[in-house]
């Protein structure tokens, strides 16, 4: 029966993020907002609310540990399996606004988090801190949005959004959403429930703990909305929103639902010392990577792609091993450290060094044919 919660708790999650997605997109689309920015916002923000409605349930429920590691868990999941699965299906081209605004943002909040966290508590006004973060964060991009000056890219919209609207009153057609919106909010409520109450039982049951749990279990499921929405949005050729949805529900998972967590709970989220040590330091390692991989040819290749699937399936491994003191943990942890994380940083600064070199090469070509020399 716990399984069986466990389970359908996820495809609720699922079925709901999807119908709360489908509406708000429409929604945004008929208003003309940008594709990139409806990635970054409502659709990263719609994928993200199994996460939000997980950890404001834990948060309730005094375990921190679940709604710390979910949040933790997922922004792993988010960088290391679902683009690198999306990138593996098709290579995934960058925009500039993302390596030069969202990126960084993204980095920045990772090390928020964790500086709020370093007296073991992120507490109500940290979080009400971090929330305000996600609304003027929104409110940015929303307003950037607005100013696209692009005609091409504005008629598109504006095509696109009476696609939506067809032979329909608009006042239907935004009830219709809305009730879309309600609707997968609902379905959210209940299989957060279920998810956070089965994997709790399971936990305890198996002797796992609860951090372990979030980090793993409900990180995934919480997360599966993103996967299939950016998987199927690099199968459509739709690389800014898959791209932007991982971004997005990063800032929106640290700013938005870590933060309402927080600033809800009466005592606010305890954060635990491996957070700190180690996942909360592998969740900003993995932020700061993204920097110098979307850089080099604003391009996220397959072979990028697979490093960042076995990446994560050795972070996975990791925890297991740490769970359940396996007595190859130490041997794992010193060939990761000494063998297989200094190759991959060398290998990332060859390549950026190489497309630093690409790029001022070009810069040098484009002033040499604006500037011919004379005689």
């Amino acid at each position: 029966m716990v399984i069986a919660m466990l389970i359908a708790g996820l495809v609720l999650l699922v079925i709901g993020a999807e119908i709360l997605v489908r509406g708000a997109s429409k929604l945004a689309a008929i208003a003309g907002i940008s594709p990139l920015v409806i990635g970054l916002t409502i659709v990263a923000y719609g994928t993200s609310a199994p996460e939000m409605a997980v950890s404001i349930l834990s948060s309730y429920a005094g375990q921190a540990d679940i709604a710390v590691g979910n949040v933790v868990g997922s922004n792993i999941f988010n960088v290391l399996l679902i683009l690198g699965v999306s990138a593996l299906v098709a290579p995934l081209v960058v925009a500039q606004q993302l390596i030069r605004l969202d990126v960084p943002i993204m980095i920045g909040v990772s090390f928020l988090m964790l500086l709020f966290g370093l007296d073991g508590r992120i507490g109500r006004s940290d979080g009400v801190v971090l929330f305000a973060g996600a609304i003027a964060y929104t409110l940015f991009l929303i307003y950037q949005s607005r100013k696209e000056q692009n005609l091409d890219v504005q008629q598109e919209y504006e095509q696109y959004g009476a696609g939506e609207r067809g032979d329909r009153p608009a006042a239907l057609v935004w009830l219709i959403n809305l009730a879309y919106i309600v609707g997968g909010l609902v379905l959210l409520v209940l299989g957060s429930r279920w998810l956070v109450d089965s994997s709790v039982i399971i936990a305890r049951s198996i002797g796992v703990s609860e951090l372990v749990i979030g980090l793993t279990i409900v990180a995934a499921g919480t997360s599966l909305p993103e996967l299939a929405t950016s998987v199927v949005a690099s199968f459509k050729g739709e690389r800014d929103i898959a791209v932007g949805n991982v971004v997005g529900s990063n800032i929106f998972n640290i700013l938005a639902v870590l933060g309402l967590s927080a600033a809800v709970s009466p005592a606010g989220l305890a954060v635990s010392d491996a957070v700190l040590r180690f996942d909360g330091l592998v969740m900003l390692a993995v932020a700061i990577a993204c920097l110098p991989i979307f850089f080099t040819g604003n391009l996220i290749t397959r072979w990028e792609g697979a490093v960042f699937i076995g990446y994560y399936a050795a972070y996975t491994l990791y925890l297991i091993l740490r769970s359940t003191q396996h007595a190859i943990l130490p041997l794992f942890s010193q060939a990761m450290f000494w063998f297989v994380l200094p190759i991959t940083v060398l290998t990332i600064a060859v390549v950026t060094l190489r497309e630093l070199r690409r790029s001022r090469h070009r810069k040098q070509q484009i002033s040499s044919a604006e500037d011919p020399p004379t005689r």
